[in-house]
This record gives structure tokens, C-alpha cells and sequence, in this order.
């Protein structure tokens, strides 16, 4: 280097040196006002809380067997998979005590009932990123079987219509909808 290149280092070294000292305390008060505020208001809500009154609090009992609404005092219903956000899959299970070929299967929680037996949402796969695979099936009582009617991509899904021995199910997946009608 010659030597006005070595002035111009050692001025620009100096300058930039007098910047940072001159900068670091600023930065660092910055640095403390910050945690400092962070803790103040996590006191400020851990107080709040305090204050609330806490209500009812839902607690999802995985080990209790519970009568299925709309199954005339039937099937009994345990959760099994609860997804976030989500809808909770079942397992089933007859209320008579009868061994089942529901038990080896998940459910959703949708039920319609049909004078030729329960319309039921069977899930393929208990993976939240494979949902919603679910196969629409019917579940006959008295002979203690499961057909399956139709496999429906969706979580929105509704019986339309029944048609002597025809039934229509509607779905809509957000972006698009469709029908299905199955022979039963």
C-alpha cells in the first residue's frame, strides 16, 4: 500500500470504529427496552388470565364410549383421531355387546339413518395429510354388514336425495362440487 492509500484505511478504520462506539450503546439500550417490554407484557397477560374467569373447558376423554346421536341407542362412539382444525375420527362399536364388523374400522361422525340401515363415513387413512379419503358406506344392523356406496374426496358431503332404491349424494370440496348417485 502506498501511502495515501494507508492514510485513507486508517481514516476509514477510525471512522468506522468511532461509529460503532459511538452507535453500541444505542443498540444495546434497543436490545434491553425490547426484552424488557416482551416481559412487561407477558406479565400484563399472565395477569389478565388470572383475572378472566376461566368457564367450561372441553376436555376430549379418549378412553370413554359414548351413544352416537341419530343411532337410536345403538352404536357407541370413541374417539380415536382428533385432527386439528379438523374433523374426529371414531371407533364404533354396538351398544348390545354384539361383536361388530364396525370395530375394525374408523368413522366419521356424520350418521344418516335410512330405513335399509346407517349411512356412515368410513375413513381410509388416518394421516392428516392424506384427508379427506372417506368411503360413504351403509351399514345394515340386522345382517351386521358394511357395504361401501361411493368414495367421496371431501369433508362436505350430504345426503341429497332417495329415490325408491337410489340415493344422491351431494359434496363440495371448496372449489368444486359434484353428485353421486348410488344404487342401493
Amino acid at each position: 500500500m502506498n501511502k495515501v492509500q494507508l492514510f485513507f484505511h486508517h481514516a476509514f478504520r477510525f471512522i468506522w470504529n468511532a461509529i460503532f462506539i459511538i452507535c453500541y450503546p444505542i443498540l444495546a439500550s434497543f436490545g434491553l427496552i425490547f426484552i424488557g417490554l416482551t416481559f412487561l407484557f407477558s406479565k400484563l397477560s399472565e395477569l389478565l388470565t388470572r383475572i378472566k374467569p376461566e368457564g367450561t373447558k372441553v376436555v376430549f376423554k379418549e378412553t370413554d364410549w359414548e351413544t352416537m346421536p341419530h343411532t337410536n341407542d345403538l352404536l357407541e362412539a370413541k374417539v380415536c383421531k382428533q385432527i386439528m382444525f379438523g374433523p374426529s375420527g371414531f371407533r364404533l362399536r354396538r351398544k348390545d355387546g354384539v361383536p361388530s364388523v364396525l370395530e375394525d374400522h374408523v368413522f366419521g361422525k356424520k350418521v344418516r339413518v335410512l330405513d335399509e340401515g346407517y349411512i356412515l363415513e368410513r375413513w381410509n387413512t388416518l394421516e392428516s395429510k392424506e384427508m379427506p379419503d372417506f368411503d360413504i358406506c351403509l351399514y345394515d344392523p340386522d345382517q351386521d354388514s358394511l357395504r361401501q356406496l361411493t368414495n367421496i374426496k371431501c369433508f362436505d358431503w350430504h345426503v341429497s336425495e332417495k329415490v325408491e332404491n337410489e340415493i344422491s349424494f351431494k359434496w363440495f370440496d371448496g372449489t368444486q362440487g359434484g353428485e353421486v348417485k348410488v344404487a342401493l
